[in-house]
């Protein structure tokens, strides 16, 4: 804060939630516009649409944390509802939780990953941190 009683802005300021949902959507986080993968998980260098350099992330181990955390808590409830309820075999466990639990984290890695690179850029983390 300044002393007038406003915030301080910087110059090429980088908002936070519009980054990550840019990378959720698998787009450039600095201009929404360029694809941000080049296959399942692979970043692109750099953006075709703004040039922004994008190699310098590293979101390493962080997307599949975010992917455990995410499905754990919504498989796990279903399943104790459906045990709870119906009393199943484990065949019936087997046969219902282990593809969609497959399914649902193949589905949310991308969008976790892209999600923590937009975090990583709005943050200027790990190289993104130069003027622009």
């Amino acid at each position: 804060m300044t002393g007038s009683g406003t915030p301080l802005t910087y110059r090429n300021e980088r908002p936070l939630w519009p980054a990550m949902w840019k990378g959720m959507r698998f787009t450039c986080p600095h201009c929404g516009e360029g694809k941000l993968f080049t296959s399942y998980l692979k970043i692109t260098p750099n953006c075709a649409s703004c040039g922004e350099e994008l190699h310098h992330h590293r979101a390493d181990d962080a997307p599949p944390y975010f992917t455990i955390l995410i499905v754990g808590h919504l498989i796990v409830p279903m399943m104790m509802a459906l045990e709870f309820a119906y009393w199943p075999p484990l065949w019936v466990h087997a046969a219902i939780w282990l593809p969609l639990t497959a399914i649902l984290s193949l589905a949310i890695l991308p969008v976790a990953k892209g999600a923590t690179v937009g975090l990583q850029w709005a943050l200027r983390m790990e190289g993104f941190g130069r003027a622009g």
